[in-house]
């Protein structure tokens, strides 16, 4: 390559990226999932768009492997453990046996419907069996979701990828030959040393940033980041599950206490939408438009059976000895996206030689595009109509603030409903558990600081400042007084948790 084509090159890369994002922003307002533009960007500089030729599978496998690590790093550094640390044995049951339960549905209605042979059929139901972590965690930052259910969706999302993979790897031998006991012996093996790897390289490498003194804070997120990938590379060159790795470091880094902590997940997040916009770009460049067609009804059949039968059934079945109301189990079996990951996946058997592999590629790309549509914009309306969303609930505000971030403080906001009894108490009156305090109230599109003596009104909206120790106490105390009023605790009313 020439300087003059690398600098073409490294044109069309950033006008791509710029494009990319522009797109986030349009989908975003318009209420589509983002991953529906990356994609089609890709489509569109493809060889049925302006002609860009691509076709090593081998290639997008590899870098698509390494841009899901990324994400699971991304996902696993802005992890609240006190979010997820309720809910890891239904979220570890979802991640595996509700694997399981989709693979052999989905796998089941291919073959019976569509008289696809059973090796293909369990291999397109291994590879839409997992939710996708890019697509969840995008989900999660706009949606107010209870922290119990955001929790649990997300510590699906970053668990279910590995045995997803197992599976995929496991049915791509050829000829194709499953033994239960050692596909189970593999299973644990995978799972237990991946997690292990993940848990160690995270507590040491928080220990050793902790006591390590580095010459610039810029360096530090980097250093965070490049912990996360090494257990991902250390748990895969001995054959485990790099994927589980990856997120469990992120998540015991993320939760170490470590200094910087908000330029970390900026950082992360940086990489992870970079990641994002190149996985997704690089898979509509994969596929060529006037092949999808012949696979139109097989992609919209599965797609119907794992959404209406498969996920439901293994959200059942997962939950079934956790008491997890109704409502949420409807949410969570709805909630189930599919992304990057499945069009990952589809690569694999390609990669093996396993006949007639190609086909599942156009499959499941048609399966997320349709499915992405139905299910992603229906989500906040499915949440609402199963009473999962309160506009009285607090949500979390990222800021970038030194200070802040030195004092582990958090900013949340919340909107006080008409039937709230929170109308007419003063700000004294609520008795936010110290150092908690209403920061600022804006009153009719007015702002203004409170004093202790101001009284909060119907339609006020409230800037708190608390912290990571506080916050739990500070959201039960409103939610306790804006259901009884200021004497809350005289009526044994102390906010229930989420």
């Amino acid at each position: 390559m020439t300087l003059q084509q690398l600098y073409l090159a490294l044109l069309a890369g950033g006008l791509v990226l710029l494009a990319s994002i522009v797109a986030t922003r349009l989908a975003t307002r318009v209420g589509l999932p983002s991953l529906l533009l990356f994609l089609a960007v890709g489509v569109a500089l493809g060889e049925d768009g302006i002609g860009m030729q691509f076709d090593d599978v081998q290639l997008a496998r590899d870098l698509g492997t390494i841009a899901l690590a990324v994400i699971l790093v991304e996902g696993g550094l802005t992890t609240r453990f006190g979010d997820i640390r309720n809910v890891l044995g239904p979220a570890g049951v979802l991640a595996t046996v509700g694997v399981g339960v989709s693979t052999l549905v989905a796998a089941a209605g291919a073959h019976l419907l569509l008289g696809i042979d059973w090796q293909l059929a369990l291999l397109l139901g291994a590879i839409v069996s997992s939710t996708d972590a890019a697509a969840v965690f995008s989900v999660l930052r706009v949606l107010p979701l209870p922290r119990r259910v955001a929790g649990l969706l997300e510590a699906e999302s970053g668990f279910n990828d590995a045995p997803a993979v197992i599976l995929v790897l496991i049915f791509s031998a050829t000829p194709m030959a499953v033994s239960p006991p050692s596909a189970l012996a593999e299973l644990i093996y995978d799972l237990a040393v991946g997690a292990a790897i993940g848990l160690v390289g995270g507590y040491i490498g928080a220990i050793a940033l902790r006591r390590i003194a580095l010459p610039a804070s810029g360096l530090y997120p980097l250093a965070t980041f490049g912990l996360g990938m090494v257990s991902f590379a250390a748990a895969g060159s001995i054959d485990a599950s790099g994927f589980l790795a990856a997120y469990l470091a992120a998540v015991v880094l993320a939760n170490s206490g470590l200094p910087h902590r908000a330029a970390n997940r900026s950082f992360a997040e940086g990489l992870g939408w970079l990641a994002q916009i190149g996985l997704f770009v690089l898979l509509g460049l994969l596929v060529s438009p006037s092949e999808l067609i012949d696979e139109l009804v097989p992609a919209i059949v599965v797609g119907i059976i794992l959404l209406l039968v498969g996920r439901p059934l293994s959200v059942v079945i997962s939950l079934a000895g956790f008491r997890v109301p109704w409502q949420e189990q409807v949410f969570l079996s709805w909630a189930g996206l599919r992304g990057a990951v499945p069009i990952v996946l589809a690569t694999y058997p390609i990669v093996e030689g396993v006949p007639d592999a190609g086909r599942l590629l156009n499959i499941v790309f048609i399966l997320v595009v349709v499915f992405t549509l139905i299910q992603g914009p229906s989500l906040r309306p499915v949440a609402h109509r199963m009473g999962l969303i309160r506009r009285d609930s607090t949500r979390e505000i990222q800021v970038e603030s030194a200070p802040l971030d030195v004092l582990e403080a958090e900013l949340l906001t919340m909107t006080v409903l008409p039937k709230s009894r929170l109308h007419d108490v003063s700000v004294l009156e609520l008795r936010l558990p110290d150092p908690s305090v209403i920061t600022l109230i804006i009153r009719e599109g007015h702002t203004f600081v409170p004093q202790p003596d101001t009284r909060i009104e119907v339609g006020d909206e409230l800037l708190i400042v608390t912290t990571s120790k506080t916050r739990e106490v500070a959201e039960r105390r409103l939610r306790a007084v804006s259901r009884r009023g200021k004497l809350a605790h005289w009526f044994d009313e102390y906010g229930e948790r989420d």
